[in-house]
């Protein structure tokens, strides 16, 4: 046995999980009784498992290097302990000279990968996979972000409800009030308000598919005239006084905005919408206040498969940038839980139904969903990535009016509306 073997033997011995990795030559290292069990095509992942570089080792398993026999969830299981402390928690801010060259990197970067084209081409890549694809392991509605879990027992369906809900609750949507949802996806949101609340319902996206399966369910409800759906980015949409919105909401977009564009992004949203106006902005944030992105090869991994372009920021930034746009931030609430369970539930559903998802899509897709599901949801259990829904408005300069003196909005201040 040489010393990456050796090395190797050390690092899986002491798993809870119990791990064996089977080598080329059919020899055997770890436990005898494993719960999930590494088969090596060739000898280049040794040394990224024995060195706990999980995103590395991801990669290998899309490329066909290895196989694993066991569950996605035991595999997490095995992951989350090779991982030990790797992935980014909240730290100590590097030092000042440091920190002031790592920004000026970071931002170039971002500016850099974040102009219309490339996003709408970063967008394309990952939603228009396949639309049969994704329909196998969303709810009905393909509602492809984090779902609220009011209480026990409730199906993926229910839950995804139960969040559309949670929204136009948090929004306080009334009949004949203009609505934009920024990032509308296969419209879930979109149509979910329009024939609950009965607002004007206005939506946007870069996926051509999604572009066409809303328009479709559009015609197909007779909802032409009430709702429309464009493929725009928002960086187009007009700041006029005739396109302007009661209400909107941003859910599951922000994060394919990028750190040197927030500013941008809030200040599009504001000019949008009529004074004292609301918004709600959902997304993923970073765990901690100096995170990048996931550590051991796991960002790259997302970045290279799944979501090109998309960057994490903290809370604390994301609330920072919003103030800084005139906006007045309301109401946050974390659901970090909620988007493992909901990651979980897709994860699930996808690995009953391997077969028909590499018809689908071919071998590659369905390998790197398998651990961007699974591996995803393990990150939020953990702790290393968050997900917050942020209530924000525009404030309308107006003391004497809204619900309660010096609201300047319709947001009476208090939370007992959301939960009626």
């Amino acid at each position: 046995m040489n010393a990456l073997e050796l090395a190797l033997e050390r690092r899986i011995t002491p798993l809870t999980v119990p791990l064996a990795v089977l080598l080329p030559g059919g020899r055997r290292l770890g436990s005898a009784q494993a719960a999930v069990t590494l088969r090596l095509h060739d000898l280049s992942p040794l040394a990224h498992i024995a060195t706990g570089q999980i995103g590395r080792v991801a990669q290998d398993y899309v490329e066909g290097k290895l196989d694993f026999d066991g569950s996605v969830r035991d595999l997490m299981g095995v992951a989350t302990q090779l991982l030990g402390d790797e992935p980014p928690l909240p730290g100590a801010a590097p030092l000042a000279p440091l920190a002031w060259w790592r920004g000026i990197v970071r931002t170039a970067r971002s500016r850099a990968q974040h102009h219309i084209e490339s996003d709408a081409r970063q967008v394309q890549f990952h939603y228009d996979v396949s639309d049969d694809f994704y329909e196998l392991w969303l709810d009905e509605r393909r509602v492809y972000s984090c779902a609220y879990w009011r209480q026990a027992g409730l199906s993926l369906e229910d839950a995804q409800t139960s969040k559309l809900d949670h929204i136009c609750r948090k929004l306080m949507l009334h009949e004949g009030e203009r609505f934009l949802d920024v990032g509308a996806g296969w419209g879930g949101l979109l149509l979910w308000a329009a024939e609950n609340y009965g607002v004007r319902a206005h939506g946007i996206t870069l996926s051509k598919n999604q572009h066409a399966y809303v328009n479709r369910l559009i015609d197909e409800r007779g909802l032409r005239g009430r709702v429309s759906m464009e493929l725009r980015d928002y960086r187009d949409l007009p700041s006029t006084d005739e396109f302007t919105f009661d209400k909107m909401a941003s859910v599951g977009m922000f994060e394919h905005v990028g750190r040197a564009l927030l500013p941008v992004y809030f200040a599009k949203l504001r000019s949008l919408l009529r004074p004292g106006g609301l918004l709600m902005n959902h997304g993923i944030t970073a765990a901690g206040t100096h995170n990048d992105q996931l550590g051991a090869g796991m960002g790259e991994f997302i970045e290279r498969y799944i979501f090109p372009g998309g960057e994490l920021l903290h809370l604390s930034q994301v609330l920072k940038v919003m103030s800084e746009s005139g906006m007045e931030p309301l109401d946050t609430e974390n659901l970090r839980p909620h988007y493992a369970r909901t990651l979980w539930a897709w994860s699930d559903r996808l690995e009953l139904q391997l077969a028909h998802a590499r018809q689908l899509t071919g071998e590659a897709v369905v390998r790197a969903y398998r651990l961007y599901l699974a591996g995803c949801a393990m990150c939020f259990e953990q702790g290393w990535i968050s997900l917050f829904q942020m209530l924000a408005s525009k404030p309308s300069g107006q003391v004497a009016g809204g619900p309660m003196r010096g609201a300047q909005s319709t947001f009476p201040f208090n939370r007992e509306y959301m939960y009626k």
